[in-house]
C-alpha cells in the first residue's frame, strides 16, 4: 500500500486508511515515513521484552507497536509501557505520550531519528525512554529530561518504577529466546 509521504498536517495523516499497514507509517516532522521492516531478532526482543514487563505488572501494561499521537507527531514505537488507567481511547491509540517507551535500533535506521521521537516523548510528559542497540550491545537510557546514560554487558537497567531488574545481557539474551 502506498500513499503520499506529502501531508500537510497530522489531521490529514491520520485520516490516511493505510498507516497502520505493516510495518506502520509515523507522522513526523510533517513527513510520513515508514518504519523499517524488523527482523527476526528484533522481533523476538520485543515480544519477549512485552512478556518479562507484563508478568512483572499489573500498574503497567506493555504493548508493541501501539500508535501513540503527541502532536505534532504520530509514532509507534517498538514498546510504549502505559498506566493502565490510561487506555480510555476507543480507536486503539494512545493520545498523549507513553510513560516508558522502547525503540529497538534496526541496521538501516537511524540513531538521530529515533532520539527526536523520544526526545519529543520525554518533553511531553514520557518518564523514561531506552534505546536499545542489539547490533553494538547497548542501551542508551534518559530519565525524565536528563541526558541520556550508555548501558552495557551486565549494567542494570533503570525501569520504571522498578518493575524490572534486568542487565543488558539479559535484554540482548532476549533476542535468541523462541
Amino acid at each position: 500500500m502506498k500513499f503520499s509521504t506529502l501531508t500537510n498536517s497530522l489531521d490529514n495523516f491520520l485520516q490516511q486508511p493505510n498507516i497502520e499497514a505493516s510495518p506502520a507509517w509515523e507522522f513526523i516532522q510533517g513527513k510520513a515515513q515508514q518504519k523499517p521492516m524488523p527482523t527476526l531478532f528484533h522481533s523476538r526482543l520485543q515480544r519477549n521484552l512485552v512478556n518479562v514487563i507484563n508478568s512483572q505488572t499489573t500498574a503497567y501494561e506493555a504493548i508493541q507497536e501501539l500508535r501513540c499521537i503527541v502532536p505534532p507527531m504520530s509514532f509507534v514505537p517498538d514498546i510504549a509501557v502505559v498506566k493502565s488507567e490510561r487506555f480510555t481511547d476507543e480507536d486503539g491509540s494512545l493520545q498523549g505520550s507513553p510513560d516508558w517507551l522502547i525503540e529497538i535500533r534496526s541496521p538501516d535506521q537511524s540513531t538521530l531519528d529515533i532520539q527526536q521521537k523520544i526526545l519529543h516523548c520525554l518533553s511531553n510528559g514520557t518518564q523514561l525512554a531506552w534505546l536499545i542497540d542489539i547490533q553494538r550491545k547497548q542501551i542508551w537510557v534518559w530519565e525524565n529530561q536528563e541526558l541520556p546514560l550508555i548501558y552495557a554487558d551486565h549494567d542494570i537497567i533503570p525501569s520504571l518504577d522498578n518493575i524490572l531488574e534486568l542487565t543488558v545481557a539479559n535484554v540482548i539474551a532476549m533476542t535468541q529466546q523462541r
